[in-house]
């Protein structure tokens, strides 16, 4: 199975009301990183037969946002599992849940997404220290009980391979 990591885009600052907290939307920076992400994607033809969300307003605005930019027509699911306090052991039910599709994307929040990823990628049951970026997303391919992490891209990167891009489209204009 392919697991795609994705830690949600930037919502501003944390709010102390863990009520109001769990309805912090993502700000227009995390919409714009939300864009580049999916469209990047897109291009590399990523296809998931699920997008999986934390409950959480802005990991549930980044799954649908990126989701849209890469042609996800699927519903988006939403698991407890990726909440922010959920455990290393709830995302191993998840993951035996998923078990016979081929590809799926996790939407959740740091630290534990960041930990998951790490659990999942070192072999012997340790933990890897990485570290997911607000709007990142990393590609891990899974044998039994642990994966091999292929790539990890940040929303900053593919901003500025986007802006590169543009910028060698344009045509050349020569003064005479």
């Amino acid at each position: 199975m392919i697991i795609y990591f994705l830690r949600h885009a930037s919502a501003g600052e944390h709010l102390a009301n863990p009520r109001k907290d769990e309805k912090r939307a993502l700000d227009k920076e995390g919409i714009e990183q939300c864009g580049y992400v999916g469209r990047a994607l897109a291009a590399m033809d990523v296809q998931v037969d699920s997008i999986i969300s934390s409950p959480l307003k802005r990991a549930m605005q980044t799954a649908s946002l990126v989701g849209n930019e890469m042609g996800y027509e699927g519903k988006l699911q939403v698991e407890a599992a990726l909440r922010p306090e959920a455990t290393i052991a709830d995302f191993r039910r998840l993951l035996e849940k998923c078990a016979r599709q081929e590809a799926i994307m996790v939407v959740g929040h740091n630290p534990n997404l960041s930990q998951f990823l790490g659990t999942v990628v070192c072999e012997s049951g340790c933990e890897a220290s990485l570290d997911l970026k607000k709007g990142a997303v990393a590609r891990v391919e899974m044998r039994r009980t642990s994966g091999t992490l292929h790539w990890c891209l940040t929303p900053k990167l593919l901003r500025t391979l986007y802006a590169t891009a543009v910028e060698s489209s344009r045509p050349k204009t020569s003064l005479k």
